[in-house]
């Protein structure tokens, strides 16, 4: 496994400076400051006193610490605060005062609840950047209904494409619901952040999951509004690309892709069935999706023929989009993974040495320093309190003791 190549360098990234106070949980708002994080924003992530995120509690755990909060949480600070206390309350209003963005995604009316609405803090803070994450968005008939993952996979469509034909639609392995409202929240923050740099003035952005992943069905939403049809499961084909998918090989499988007219031409070169690329049914991209089942066929029993390894050598050679299907680990270890340092090493306070995934954007000739764990709860709290709000180690202890923060004593030992 790779280390990080910013070690040597101490620029945090193209955000350095700018502060951002995180009241998201559990998978699309961490997501989205994770990714604030690694571009190098402060991010100050606000919990629950005792128990934290709730991914805290998510089974495997190294260290004491979940593997799913360590999924989505690198690159931050930690203060426990009671915000239902007017204490807490009172507290995130001057953090707001000193940040340039506040995201969270609880349901809607939440914030107002707690008494801080985005006109409260745009009034502490006219420059302030709000963002509300939520399911389905701050109005529409869906607006207060519960929502997770496969929640909105099922009601965008997105589900009904998942899956071998005529069988159970399957959702997604990844969490694209969650994570596409993580990416286009952090896309309309930094958009509103470059506006900011204009006008001097901050606004409120409402991202929701269902509007999300609706707006990443791309071509299968118009496949729908040209054919009057609903798009149906192809399992790992393309609907309207052939050759596309998984084939088999004698001990294994491999993903073909032949998106274009060259590629057809050099697979069936590669494979030995150039009088398919010559023949005229499967001229066009319309002809071949017309026969898709006797190219499939022809494909496939060439295929077969050959192992993984060899049949990876003459789509490589042949210059054909593909690839054998790797699990996770194999993934994560593939040296074009080590070549990009998407795997690094960090030292987390409780778990000791642990690998993480390491950032997806790069800035070639400006490495970033190296990436931090993500924290024990309320293990930055002292801090925070004490370099943002001047607060003194006796302000800091009384409200531990109210239990308006939780700050172990060992985190205010290490801070003092």
């Amino acid at each position: 496994m790779s280390t990080s190549s910013g070690a040597l360098s101490n620029w945090a990234g193209p955000l350095q400076g700018t502060r951002v106070i995180d009241l998201t949980r559990i998978l699309s708002g961490p997501f989205a400051t994770q990714m604030l994080g690694d571009l190098g924003a402060e991010i100050i992530k606000i919990e629950r006193p005792g128990t934290g995120d709730e991914t805290r509690g998510f089974a495997p755990f190294i260290g004491g610490e979940s593997h799913y909060f360590l999924g989505v949480n690198r690159n931050k600070k930690s203060l426990a605060l009671d915000l239902s206390d007017p204490r807490g309350r009172d507290i995130l209003i001057d953090l707001v005062r000193e940040a340039d963005v506040l995201i969270e995604n609880f349901r809607p009316g939440v914030m107002e609840r707690l008494g801080l609405s985005y006109a409260v803090l745009a009034e502490a803070n006219p420059r302030l950047v709000y963002c509300a994450i939520s399911g389905f968005g701050q109005d529409g008939p869906l607006r207060d209904a519960p929502a997770f993952d496969i929640v909105i996979q099922a009601l965008t469509g997105v589900l009904s494409l998942n899956g071998e034909p005529g069988g159970v639609p399957t959702k997604l392995g990844i969490p694209l619901g969650d994570m596409a409202g993580g990416l286009f929240g952090a896309i309309a923050i930094l958009a509103a952040l470059n506006e900011r740099a204009s006008t001097g003035v901050g606004r409120q952005i409402d991202v929701s999951l269902f509007d999300s992943l609706i707006g990443m069905l791309g071509y299968y939403a118009q496949l729908a509004f040209v054919t009057g049809r609903d798009p149906e499961p192809t399992g790992s084909r393309h609907p309207n690309i052939v050759p596309y998918g998984v084939y088999p090989a004698s001990d294994g499988s491999m993903v073909i892709a032949c998106l274009t007219q060259i590629f057809w031409v050099k697979l069936c070169a590669g494979l030995g069935i150039s009088d398919m690329a010559e023949d005229p049914r499967f001229a066009t991209v319309t002809g071949r999706v017309a026969h898709r089942d006797i190219i499939d066929a022809a494909v496939s029993e060439r295929t077969r023929t050959f192992t993984v390894e060899q049949l990876g050598k003459i789509l490589q050679d042949a210059d054909i989009p593909s690839a054998p299907i790797l699990g996770v680990t194999a993934a994560l270890t593939h040296p074009q993974s080590v070549a990009r340092n998407m795997v690094v090493e960090v030292d987390h306070s409780s778990a000791g040495e642990m690998q993480m995934t390491g950032r997806s954007i790069k800035f070639p000739g400006s490495p970033q320093s190296a990436s931090s764990a993500p924290p024990r709860i309320g293990e930055n709290g002292p801090q925070i309190l004490r370099d943002l709000l001047g607060m003194s180690d006796g302000d800091i202890a009384r409200l531990a003791d109210a239990k308006v923060i939780e700050t172990p004593n060992s985190v205010l030992q290490e801070s003092a």
